[in-house]
């Protein structure tokens, strides 16, 4: 299992755009991929759990892989969110 911390880049934080968008490139990993933000835990690999977070522009999440393709699970991931910027 491996994590990072990050901030959010998004105008919008993660709206439904660009959780759809995440969530697509998330099925694309074996790896269970995790959203930890305010002491509490969302699948990446559901919109709605995405949503329900309710992630700002400039909050800072940790994003956490677990699985047999954690390391590129997570640089794509963290990739996407540092470079989304609509």
């Amino acid at each position: 299992m491996i994590g990072k911390k990050l901030t959010v880049k998004n105008l919008a934080g993660l709206h439904l755009r660009p959780a759809g968008e995440l969530c697509n490139l998330a099925l694309k990993f074996d790896s269970k991929i995790t959203i930890k933000f305010r002491n509490k835990e969302f699948n990446a690999k559901s919109v709605l759990s995405v949503l329900s977070a309710c992630v700002q522009q400039d909050d800072e999440i940790e994003v956490i892989c677990a699985g047999s393709d954690e390391v590129e699970a997570l640089e794509e991931i963290v990739r996407f969110l540092e470079n989304k910027s609509q």
